[in-house]
């Protein structure tokens, strides 16, 4: 990502649950664009992998001098007073944040009459309300500065239903009409929120489905192009959608999902 069409260097990105999985792929990808990334987890010693990675990246860019160094915030995106510290922390970074990158993120599996309460709140407090108030404690900074890229992360169950997983297809319904939302509010004020999709990607979350051989077919087989993601997969298009060229793109969900949501499975002819 040397391309100066996409260089973000000298800009702030913070990715939510960037400690592992997905969000520390994006993570990655954005340093390696030239942003100064801060991650967060609940536990910042559950981030030093990807830290050390990121301080790689930055050393092999130039991108870690002048405070410019990647670093780890504490964030439970489910409290409402560790949103409120993390903003208050994010605040003080010298030239705020440009990028925010809504990650983290959860998922139960279990059929539909077997969820409680508590596990739907779980679900929809990490992967919308969480989303919703993180954006609410970076915007301010963002409208003063009249610039900023939300990057909300969806998945395929953005449009798509499936079956064991009813709360978590509601979440990230709900995350593809709240950065239509966003959208519609933070333009004026040069703020461009959009919603990234990822298809079939191997996480922890989703590991026990990869070790099934016969549904691994099954999926590749509904898959245009034939296989599951990999993270890198993923690189063009968070770099893009955090980059100045996305000025004019907002509001849009953007499906990095191999082509399964066109809604074709086999080819008949």
């Amino acid at each position: 990502m040397s391309s100066e069409l996409f260089d973000l260097s000298g800009q702030t990105a913070v990715v939510t649950g960037g400690s592992r999985g997905l969000g520390s792929y994006m993570a990655c990808a954005l340093a390696r664009a030239g942003a100064r990334v801060v991650i967060t987890a609940r536990r910042t010693e559950d981030c030093e992998n990807t830290l050390e990675e990121l301080r790689r990246i930055a050393a092999e860019t130039g991108g870690a001098g002048d405070g410019m160094e990647p670093i780890a915030v504490p964030l439970d995106v489910t409290l409402e007073q560790s949103i409120e510290e993390f903003g208050r922390r994010v605040a003080d970074i010298d030239g705020g944040v440009q990028v925010l990158v809504n990650n983290a993120g959860c998922n139960i599996r279990k059929p539909f009459l077997d969820f409680s309460w508590d596990d739907w709140d779980r679900i929809l407090d990490t992967n919308l309300k969480g989303g919703f108030f993180v954006t609410k404690a970076l915007a301010p900074g963002m409208m003063e500065r009249r610039y900023g890229r939300v990057i909300n992360i969806g998945s395929v169950t953005t449009a798509f239903g499936y079956a064991g997983i009813v709360p978590y297809c509601a979440s990230r319904g709900g995350v593809g009409q709240m950065t239509k939302a966003l959208a519609d509010e933070l333009g004026p004020h040069g703020i461009t929120p959009n919603c990234l999709a990822p298809g079939w990607f191997r996480t922890e979350q989703n590991r026990v489905l990869y070790e099934n051989s016969e549904w691994l077919s099954y999926i590749i087989d509904r898959i245009p192009v034939k296989r599951p993601g990999k993270p890198s997969d993923l690189d063009g298009a968070v770099v893009f959608l955090a980059s100045r060229e996305a000025e004019y793109v907002s509001g849009q969900t953007l499906f990095v999902d191999g082509g399964i949501t066109t809604g074709a499975t086999k080819a008949t002819v």
